[in-house]
């Protein structure tokens, strides 16, 4: 039991850490080796000095991953298309085909949020890019700034979720299971995110014709204009997820293809006379793409050091047989969960969080769904054990999204908050909460129907 209460001091700490703002790397860091010390004083079998020698190896055994190589690639891929301006394309293109209707920027900021989520794969430099192009437009409409600040933080969201994803690569590594697969579910969940996000902007303004102007038609040879520089970059993402959906393509060449294409349109355009990717940029992106993914293995590395303790200090496990022992129901169980990671995703980076809570909650759940080797008709949620990594992977995500949009610090919402000077903090927050209904609703729907996320892995890989 000593052992346990080790472990429980370190979690405790660790959180005070992070609310202290402390970067998460060093303080996953500092806890594991701290941990692991004190757990060498009191439990004398867990040597100290065997555990430091394994650093020589822990950095490399963790980074020199084949499948953790698609992290900088997609991480490039989204520098590349910022400094290419296809994200710009994206937002313009989008308000040229819907923004003539009452609220249709705000939609076309939803829409261009999503497709830059492709190629991004981070919910804060969606909110970041996109609030950076579309904020100004909004403005000039006289969009109402709850409006336009609560679209925008709850647009950028879908950073995190849209495939190919950053979070649900490092997720499909914790618990083993398939990138394709994970990329696979997240299709329609998504799909459904931006429904109904627009959705709710066209019963605010519907409700509210005050909230935003009706936007005149756009000149005709702007408008062509527009949709001509749109149709490539529909080409580029979409061949992307679409190869990941149906399993054209492993997630690392995707990357690769996704970066190459990039490339190529961004010089063409400067052949042409156009903006597109000047050799500085590409510098540019190469730079802060190092600085990222330098960022993410650092933080990848603190995860393993502090998992370690972790272990060590039997916390998974112990936390497992509680689970199984208790006579929770496993539905109430999962939703407490789910609650738990809405909360933490108010004040923690999404990879951070995840590499962190789910080491904890992923055993809890196998036991509770009857164990590793189940069958889908004698588990508690009614599938098994691989599908139940899919279902929950994409529930954590998704609920990972809540939280960066839920007061009283939401990361999306400081991020258009800091990008909206004129508009105070209180005012976005009033603007995300109808998206934070339709976000509820949404989760209600995949607990419920676990085959909106399920259908798409099952359909391609039978």
């Amino acid at each position: 039991m000593e052992r346990e209460l080790v472990g429980i001091a370190g979690l405790v700490l660790f959180f005070i850490l992070l609310a202290c703002r402390a970067p998460v790397g060093l303080a996953m860091i500092f806890i594991g080796i701290a941990g692991n010390w004190v757990l060498s004083l009191v439990a004398p079998f867990l040597r100290f000095e065997p555990y430091l020698r394994s650093f020589k190896t822990l950095l490399w055994e963790n980074v020199a991953s084949y499948e953790l190589s698609v992290v900088p690639m997609f991480v490039l891929m989204g520098y590349l298309a910022s400094h290419a301006g296809l994200s710009r394309d994206l937002f313009r293109g989008m308000n040229a085909l819907i923004g003539r209707l009452r609220g249709g920027v705000a939609m076309a900021a939803i829409g261009a949020c999503a497709g830059f989520g492709a190629v991004c794969g981070s919910s804060l430099a969606t909110a970041s890019t996109m609030g950076k192009i579309a904020l100004p437009e909004l403005r000039r409409l006289n969009y109402a700034p709850r409006l336009a600040t609560g679209a925008l933080a709850a647009g950028g969201t879908l950073g995190i979720l849209i495939p190919p994803s950053v979070a649900l690569v490092i997720y499909a590594i914790i618990v083993e299971a398939s990138i394709i697969k994970m990329f696979q579910a997240a299709i329609i969940p998504g799909l459904l995110a931006v429904a109904f996000f627009m959705l709710v902007i066209a019963l605010l303004v519907h409700l509210k014709p005050e909230l935003a102007p009706k936007s005149e038609q756009m000149p005709w040879a702007e408008r062509r204009e527009a949709l001509l520089r749109l149709i490539p970059v529909i080409v580029i993402f979409g061949a992307i997820i679409l190869g990941l959906g149906l399993g054209l393509f492993t997630p690392t060449p995707a990357a690769a293809i996704g970066v190459m294409a990039i490339l190529i349109y961004g010089f063409a355009l400067r052949l042409f006379g156009q903006e597109g990717l000047k050799i500085r940029a590409l510098g540019q992106s190469l730079l802060e793409t190092a600085v990222t993914s330098g960022m993410i293995y650092f933080i990848l590395f603190g995860a393993e050091v502090l998992k370690s303790f972790f272990a060590r200090a039997n916390l998974p496990a112990a936390l497992a047989d509680w689970a199984a022992m208790s006579t929770l129901d496993p539905w109430m169980v999962l939703i407490v969960m789910l609650i738990l990671l809405v909360i933490l995703g108010c004040f923690m980076e999404s990879l951070a969080m995840i590499l962190v809570v789910v080491p904890f909650f992923w055993p809890v759940l196998v036991e509770l769904n009857g164990g590793d080797f189940v069958t889908a008709s004698r588990a508690a949620f009614g599938m098994s054990t691989d599908e139940l990594k899919i279902w929950f992977g994409i529930l954590a995500v998704i609920v990972v999204e809540i939280g960066l949009i839920t007061p009283p610090v939401g990361l999306n919402v400081f991020i258009i908050s800091a990008l909206a000077k004129n508009t105070p903090m209180g005012e976005t927050f009033r603007g995300v909460v109808p998206f934070l209904g339709a976000e509820v609703i949404r989760v209600g729907l995949l607990l419920t129907l676990p085959v909106l996320a399920l259908y798409l892995p099952r359909l391609l890989g039978s």
